[in-house]
């Protein structure tokens, strides 16, 4: 079992997956395992075509490994060029070589969550909307005010919490 198995989510793969079928239309194969159904990449490749109708030109339908990781780094691309930031984007070899899948994960549902700040997405909903940005609007007279506020550090609290003048247990006699 690879190390990164214990922080899959089935949850968040399968949000992942029915949120690509409602998109594309394409039924996955679920008696595979998730990172199998999408290894080669050409749902991917086809996810990223109907969000940005034309952006991966080509697919690589079939092939050697070369040709379907390539698949893989065309929608990374893609995927960043929609708005995907590159922290949340994924490398090749996490999903070809299994190497990181919560990562690709994360890219998928980064895709939808992005998908829904564009005016004209009328797709299905994958995550939390982004929120909406707040513009706060303070009178001089606030802003004043706030510079006479007492702030903790002036309280004496800066020293944050220690152990001085805790015993760990009791002293343990040795007698010889």
């Amino acid at each position: 079992m690879p190390p990164t198995a214990a922080k899959r989510d089935p949850e968040t793969e399968e949000q992942a997956l029915d949120w690509i079928e409602a998109l594309t239309g394409e039924k996955l194969d679920r008696s595979k395992e998730y990172p199998d159904m999408i290894k080669d990449g050409i749902t991917l490749c086809n996810l990223m075509n109907v969000l940005m109708p034309g952006c991966i030109k080509k697919i690589d339908k079939k092939g050697g490994g070369f040709a379907l990781m390539q698949n893989i780094e065309r929608f990374n691309k893609a995927a960043m060029q929609y708005g995907v930031p590159v922290r949340e984007a994924f490398q090749t070899v996490d999903l070809w070589e299994k190497k990181n899948i919560p990562a690709v994960t994360l890219c998928i549902h980064a895709l939808g969550r992005v998908a829904q700040t564009k005016p004209d997405y009328t797709g299905p909903i994958l995550g939390p909307k982004t929120a909406d940005p707040q513009q706060f609007n303070f009178t001089d007279e606030q802003l004043a005010e706030a510079k006479n506020a007492v702030n903790t550090m002036q309280y004496g609290s800066n020293t944050g919490a220690n152990q001085a003048g805790m015993s760990m247990g009791k002293q343990r006699m040795i007698n010889d």
